[in-house]
């Protein structure tokens, strides 16, 4: 039983390691210094995996969108994978905080829109996009950095900016369910929108995720 596990471990570790092959370790060390910098605004030691942006990004059936926010870029993990998989007259634009990842993310998607803001200003970029609403938005935001006030405001900017059944996916960590904030967060979701999923559970990815699915 003992080599099997460590069979298993292996097999997971190698894994691990293809889910984050693209990151170099100079990107790795400034997304570390980004969230020692600032944790209310980078919310995880190190970007999310390729593994968990296919997730989320094939949960979202973006062919079958017109107008796409991300919200909370960070380097461009999801971003990479919501512009291969939207269809060519869908309208996309991410919006960022920080500098540095709105730069990183530009670099490693070229072709996408990025704006440096805040993501209570959904409708201003909408707006400037010719539109009024849309109808999916997908988070990387630090929902777990964020005290309740803020996450209200947030959720309710995005709740006004979606049109009816509009879907709303964001990813929290698998320990969030079992810790008071992570409880009041799902809460928050479930009262504000009319169906809100939860999905299987990313393991690799660090730490490990899961994908909520709202939809207005």
């Amino acid at each position: 039983m003992e080599a099997v596990a460590q069979v298993q471990y292996k097999v997971m570790y190698y894994k691990m390691l293809k889910a984050y092959r693209d990151f170099s370790i100079t990107q790795t060390i400034e997304f570390f210094k980004e969230f020692r910098k600032d944790r209310l605004t980078t919310g995880a030691v190190t970007q999310s995996s390729t593994v968990l942006a296919k997730h989320i990004t094939a949960m979202a059936n973006l062919k079958e969108k017109n107008t796409v926010v991300e919200l909370g870029s960070g380097t461009g993990v999801f971003t990479k994978d919501i512009v291969k998989r939207l269809s060519n007259d869908a309208t996309f634009f991410a919006i960022e905080l920080n500098e540095f990842f709105v730069e990183q993310t530009k670099l490693n998607c070229p072709e996408a829109q990025v704006y440096h803001s805040d993501a209570k200003e959904i409708q201003k970029y909408l707006h400037s996009n010719n539109k009024q609403l849309c109808d999916c938005i997908i988070s990387g935001l630090p929902w777990s950095c964020f005290d309740e006030k803020l996450q209200i405001e947030l959720i309710d900017n995005i709740y006004d900016s979606l049109e009816k059944g509009g879907e709303f996916l964001t990813f929290s960590y698998v320990q969030s369910p079992f810790l008071p904030k992570g409880r009041k967060f799902k809460k928050l979701l479930e009262d504000k929108f009319k169906v809100t999923i939860k999905t299987k559970t990313v393991w690799l990815n660090l730490p490990p995720a899961f994908v909520y699915i709202c939809r207005k």
